[in-house]
Order: C-alpha cells, then sequence, then structure tokens
C-alpha cells in the first residue's frame, strides 16, 4: 500500500472500492452509504488519534455497524403520514412526522430546557434568548440593550455557566 492510500492504517481504495459497495447494499442509496461511510471515517480517525488500532479494517468495519445502527435508529424515530392525514396541498409529497416516543422525548427535553432557562436571572435569560435562540449577533445584542458587547460575553458566559449547574442539579 503506498502512503497515498493509507490513511491512519486503512486502504482507502479497499474501503471505497468494498466497503462502500457493502454499505450501498444495506442501506440502498449511494449517497446514504457515503454520509455512514464519512461518518465512520471520521470517528474511526477519532480514536486512531489517542491509541494506535492494531486492526485499522476489522475496527473500520465495526465501527461502520455502529454507525449503521445509529442511522437504523434514527430513521425508526420517523414514520411516513399517509395521504389522509396531510393537508391537500403536502398530500403528493412523501411527509414524514417524528413517530410518538420521538415526540415524547422531545416534549420531555424542552420541558427540562425551560425550566433550567428559568432559572436565569432576567437580564442574563434576555441574553441568552436574543443570542441562541433568534440568533443575534452579540454587537446586535449590546446595541439593542443599550449595553457594551463586554456586558454581553459576560452575560453569555455567566448564563452558560449557570446552565451546567442547573442542568446538573435537575437531572
Amino acid at each position: 500500500m503506498s502512503a497515498a492510500t493509507t490513511w491512519h492504517g486503512v486502504d482507502l481504495r479497499w474501503a471505497y472500492a468494498d466497503l462502500l459497495g457493502g454499505i450501498q447494499r444495506r442501506t440502498g442509496c449511494i449517497h446514504r452509504a457515503r454520509d455512514i461511510l464519512h461518518d465512520s471515517l471520521v470517528r474511526f480517525a477519532l480514536v486512531a488519534r489517542r491509541r494506535p488500532v492494531e486492526e485499522p479494517h476489522a475496527y473500520l468495519r465495526t465501527v461502520v455497524g455502529s454507525v449503521l445502527a445509529n442511522q437504523y435508529r434514527e430513521s425508526a424515530r420517523w414514520v411516513l403520514l399517509g395521504d389522509d392525514e396531510l393537508p391537500a396541498e403536502a398530500a403528493s409529497s412523501e411527509q414524514f412526522a417524528p413517530s410518538a416516543e420521538h415526540l415524547a422525548e422531545i416534549n420531555q427535553r424542552l420541558g427540562l430546557l425551560q425550566r433550567i432557562i428559568d432559572h436565569l436571572p432576567p437580564r442574563c435569560r434576555q441574553i441568552f434568548w436574543l443570542f441562541r435562540v433568534e440568533g443575534n449577533t452579540q454587537a446586535e445584542i449590546a446595541e439593542q440593550l443599550g449595553v457594551s458587547i463586554k456586558a454581553v460575553e459576560y452575560q453569555l458566559a455567566r448564563a452558560l455557566v449557570d446552565l451546567l449547574a442547573v442542568g446538573e442539579r435537575l437531572r
């Protein structure tokens, strides 16, 4: 193997010729197969940076299996809506909705997040909301509230520290 086709001990020609074909057969989509292979290579590289992998091809196959399983579990959270459940204008295209379990999990997480945000001091909560939810820049927030950018940075840092602390207490 030449160094140009080897990456962290993995022969990339093998990964794209053999492994990608197997992933494509399992997913039925070359684009999804490439995404899974690339996600697997990134995960593999994160491990390979910390410690040498004795059997890189076998380990990469294991990582691919994990990524495929995760992708399957994630896709199982979504259900196809029937035409009778869709508005008339959307009935012609495929529409997906989260499963009941996924909706319950989302609702639970949103409730916890709301409780955590409610524990922030009012100014801190306002700046956090403007920055994280509404997507304003720190400069825009400073101008809007009539405070310095340093004050906005401080309040954001305080919000993150407080959120971590409250989140740990509520768990």
